[in-house]
């Protein structure tokens, strides 16, 4: 079974707002730190969710990227980084 989890990009713009949209996304539990190693740790996780895969897909992400490239950089660094340690995890990264 694959699950899709969707973060509507177009009102990402900053690391923060990022952390939090894919955190909503992926339903991830309440001991959640809001920082980028937490974020590396759950998406590593996954735990509580369904066994499976589960595809992370980001719509509107040029909207950060221009907004703050930096937070841009570091957080699809995580993503990547996240996704290539875990099997079950699948980045998609679109323009709408």
């Amino acid at each position: 079974m694959t699950t899709r989890h969707v973060v509507d990009g177009s009102t990402v713009n900053s690391k923060s707002t990022a952390i939090d949209a894919i955190a909503k996304a992926m339903s991830f539990p309440s001991y959640f730190g809001r920082n980028l190693d937490a974020l590396y740790d759950c998406l590593v996780d996954l735990s509580w969710l369904p066994v499976g895969n589960h595809v992370l897909v980001w719509t509107d992400h040029h909207v950060l990227a221009e907004e703050d490239p930096d937070a841009y950089g570091r957080v699809r660094d995580v993503l990547e980084d996240a996704a290539e340690a875990n099997p079950r995890l699948v980045l998609r990264l679109t323009a709408n």
